[in-house]
């Protein structure tokens, strides 16, 4: 009965020893490391950018920035998400998202772009001069601080160019609301708007119009000192033009009559001499 009892013990320790040298399951769930999880999520972010999936591109761009955001790609993949949205047409989304890269990452090398990227958002949304002031105050102001912080930059070039169209959209504005008030006699109001576009806007399209109709305002009312002073200025810088010609005409009355016989006699020598060029051809 002894040696029964010692033999169910070796055989339990036996069992016992074996079970211990077998090798033991353990679950290891192996983390991905962090910058593996920023380059996953900016990879990905491409892929839906490349696709025409923008939106969730922006998203996965957004993602990727916040994972780290003291890693070197952190502010790339912010500028992609606001270009993200600016391709797809999303001008709010893109100006917030440009709005907080430059108090997020004020000294980052790209500001140039950034600035460029937030004055062309706001110049898109430009559709009517009378309507959209706020879009084009904005579009020209961050369009002057990359001519005026970025000036070698490529984008300096392009910047310049939209604030030449934008200071023509403004000088509309002022001609339009100058014309209004001209046409509903309100002469002092007209008047400041012409001037506004000769004081800030002489560079546009509008300057020679706006000379003839301060010309035209000052006659009006019997100015005409002041309408002859207008009309000088327009005959020094633009005398051979139609402008100028109808500023003239309101001091000579005869003048749009001696006009009409010059271009009638004119027309007659050109049609002859138009002919005569055809019998010869023929």
């Amino acid at each position: 009965m002894f040696k029964l009892n010692i033999l169910i013990l070796f055989i339990f320790l036996s069992l016992l020893s074996s079970c211990s040298k077998e090798p033991v399951n353990k679950s290891i769930i192996k983390e991905k490391s962090l910058e593996l999880q920023v380059q996953e999520a900016y990879e990905e972010a491409m892929k839906a950018f490349n696709d025409g999936d923008v939106l969730y591109a922006a998203k996965k761009f957004n993602e990727a920035e916040m994972l780290f955001p003291q890693a070197v790609s952190a502010p790339q993949s912010a500028l992609m998400a606001a270009y993200s949205y600016y391709v797809q047409d999303y001008y709010g989304d893109a100006i917030a998202e440009l709005s907080r890269f430059l108090k997020v990452y004020p000294t980052h090398k790209d500001l140039g772009y950034v600035y460029y990227l937030l004055a062309i958002c706001y110049y898109e949304q430009i559709v009517d001069e009378k309507k959209d002031l706020q879009s084009i105050v904005n579009a020209k102001k961050n369009f002057n601080i990359v001519l005026k912080n970025y000036p070698n930059t490529e984008y300096a070039i392009d910047a310049e160019f939209k604030i030449d169209l934008i200071d023509d959209i403004l000088a509309a504005k002022e001609m339009y609301l100058g014309r209004y008030y001209f046409d509903k006699k309100k002469w002092i109001p007209a008047i400041n708007r012409f001037r506004e576009i000769i004081d800030n806007y002489d560079t546009t399209i509008y300057a020679e119009e706006a000379l003839h109709r301060l010309v035209e305002v000052h006659y009006t009312i019997g100015l005409i000192d002041e309408a002859e002073k207008y009309a000088q200025l327009l005959g020094y810088n633009y005398q051979s033009s139609d402008w100028y010609e109808k500023s003239y005409s309101l001091f000579d009355k005869t003048y749009e009559k001696r006009k009409k016989e010059r271009l009638k006699t004119y027309k007659k020598k050109g049609g002859g001499l138009i002919k005569k060029f055809k019998t010869l051809l023929e």
